[in-house]
């Protein structure tokens, strides 16, 4: 069973200062890309200039940052070109803040979106917007440096975030098969179980497209969207 966002609730959910929303949705671009230029060699990657910085990820072990550049021929204000024309110019990268070093560790990618690192830190998880699936690439053991599908999705993925328990919760930008007729509700975001399954569904109102879907104790799910001045905060139903 999934958590329900009743379409009644959106006008009295928890609402925190605008800047909180900031904060956690335009870090992917903007304070990644503050951080990642302190060192002016590291304003491109394999000579390629970024141009679309998107999700991140940092081992709070080492401090290495983990980020993806979801395209090297779109800007994120054409975010919806990535899509459309199926580029696959998409990296995933890795900066040493200690060394300045940054490192490209796959290229070629479609549309790479947002990324968690594992519990133990063998590998990250990467949603492909465009193609509606998660990725696993190795960064230790021997798969490492190989990436691998991990999980179909029903919807667009934007952002992914550990939920604690081994897997993660993935906003969904909006449903593979949505139209404007039927439901008044569509998937706002899925959680996948350590082993790439679907364990979990949150529903709300067409008119919510989170891009961040975070959990917390008690079992509360903090949703931020790029299209909302405030930050939802719902109760997960248990599994």
């Amino acid at each position: 069973m999934g958590a329900v966002l009743g379409t009644g609730r959106v006008g009295t959910l928890t609402r925190v200062a605008l800047t909180i929303v900031v904060f956690l949705l335009l870090l992917p671009s903007h304070a990644l890309a503050a951080a990642v230029a302190k060192d002016t060699s590291a304003t491109l990657a394999d000579g390629v200039p970024f141009k679309f910085t998107n999700g991140v990820d940092v081992n709070q072990v080492t401090g290495e940052v983990y980020f993806t550049d979801s395209s090297t021929r779109f800007q994120r204000s054409q975010h919806e070109r990535v899509t459309a024309t199926g580029d696959s110019t998409g990296r995933l990268m890795k900066y040493d803040p200690t060394t300045g070093y940054l490192d490209v560790l796959q290229s070629g990618m479609t549309y790479p979106n947002g990324l968690a690192l594992s519990a133990d830190r063998s590998h990250l998880v990467v949603a492909l917007t465009g193609p509606c699936k998660l990725v696993r690439h190795w960064i230790e053991g021997p798969k490492a440096g190989t990436s691998e599908p991990f999980a179909e999705l029903p919807g667009y993925p934007d952002n992914v975030r550990p939920d604690g328990k081994g897997g993660y919760w993935v906003a969904l930008h909006r449903e593979k098969t949505e139209t404007p007729y039927g439901s008044d509700t569509h998937l706002l975001a899925v959680r996948i179980g350590r082993k790439g399954k679907i364990l979990q569904e949150l529903r709300g109102p067409k008119n919510v497209r989170p891009t961040e879907v975070i959990e917390r104790g008690g079992g509360k799910l903090y949703l931020g969207s790029v299209e909302l001045g405030h930050v939802a905060v719902v109760k997960a139903s248990a599994t």
